[in-house]
């Protein structure tokens, strides 16, 4: 006799393990690192914000823990789920299951713009700045190019994103001949390929706010994207304007890319994978397969982080992790003919 879980039971199970999965690796992470800290020091340190506890622990582990970790965790946390709900959106609002959050040339764009500013100057602030900077001119590039032919609008909006982006990664080579090969060029090369190394608590209280409000607003869009997904006529026969709402989901996921790529740099096929995994959990359902991009992208580069900071002694590349990984596994999904919007 074949035992099968009630379909009600299965949605509660699955919406439970959305909630809960991205507490335990918030939690786990903690322990994980060069450093040696028990999970009970890490719970007793965190709540110690909260509760009057008196410190039994090194204040080195404190330090640790809340300013080390804690930032780099947290911004794991909010790029991964950033990346997935963009891409998510992305591939409803434009129909295809191969789009990612850099298809509008965003990723090109504040890669130059950082890597300019390292070229530049030593301050952090300024590389944050000018990649998100460059990374917004990208994208309004992409829609100014876009808007001269009415027809094939959505065609058209990906075809001048490849443009622009094939544009700003000339000059990303062109920087990159240009930078000292021994101080700057490194800095350079190692931020492209995704690194949250360089995350702080000021830099992650600056830029935070913005991608977590935007990913809210990408939440809130879910049914519309719903209706983009059916189509242009559809879509209109529905009373949606299909212009104004394609160009404010373009707007959200472009801003919550250049956040996360000021973040961590570029990290690639995160926000391609994660939403086909989702959509085989709770279906093609726009409102639950953003939210499941959420928990999952955030799980999933907080893991991969974990791995880049333990498997070697120097710290690996999050770019490099997530393209040997996400690449086999998408390969694998087309394979098993999982791949689809």
């Amino acid at each position: 006799m074949k035992f099968r879980i009630p379909m009600g039971l299965k949605k509660l199970s699955t919406s439970s393990l959305l909630v809960i999965l991205p507490l335990i690796v918030f939690l786990l992470s903690f322990i994980i690192g060069h450093h040696s800290i028990s999970l009970t020091t890490v719970i007793n340190i965190l709540a110690a914000k909260f509760l009057p506890l008196e410190p039994t622990w090194p204040p080195l582990l404190e330090k640790v823990v809340l300013q080390v970790r804690f930032p780099r965790i947290v911004a794991a946390m909010l790029v991964g789920a950033g990346l997935s709900a963009a891409g998510a959106a992305f591939q409803g609002v434009f129909r295809n299951p191969l789009v990612s959050p850099y298809i509008l040339g965003v990723a090109s764009g504040a890669g130059f713009g950082a890597a300019l500013a390292i070229l530049l100057s030593d301050s952090l602030i300024l590389v944050q700045v000018s990649a998100m900077g460059f990374g917004i001119l990208a994208v309004v590039l992409t829609y100014g190019m876009s808007s001269v032919y009415k027809s094939a609008p959505t065609l058209v909006l990906v075809l001048a994103g490849v443009i622009v982006g094939s544009f700003f990664s000339a000059l990303i080579s062109l920087i990159k001949y240009l930078a000292d090969p021994y101080e700057k060029l490194p800095s350079i090369v190692f931020w492209l390929m995704g690194s949250l190394a360089n995350v702080n608590p000021d830099v992650l209280f600056t830029i935070g706010p913005i991608l977590m409000i935007a990913v809210m607003l990408l939440v809130l869009m879910g049914w519309r994207i719903n209706v983009l997904s059916m189509g242009e006529e559809e879509a209109l026969s529905f009373g949606v304007n299909t212009k104004r709402e394609r160009a404010f989901v373009v707007v959200l996921c472009t801003v919550i890319t250049a956040a996360a790529v000021c973040l961590a740099g570029v990290i690639g096929w995160v926000g391609m994978v994660i939403p086909h995994i989702c959509r085989m959990l709770v279906g093609p359902d726009y409102r639950k397969v953003i939210t499941a991009s959420i928990s999952i992208g955030a799980c999933y580069l907080v893991i991969i982080d974990d791995l880049a900071r333990a498997l070697t002694s120097l710290e690996i590349p999050l770019g490099i992790l997530t393209a040997i990984i996400g690449a086999p596994f998408f390969a694998y999904l087309i394979m098993r003919n999982k791949v689809g919007w």
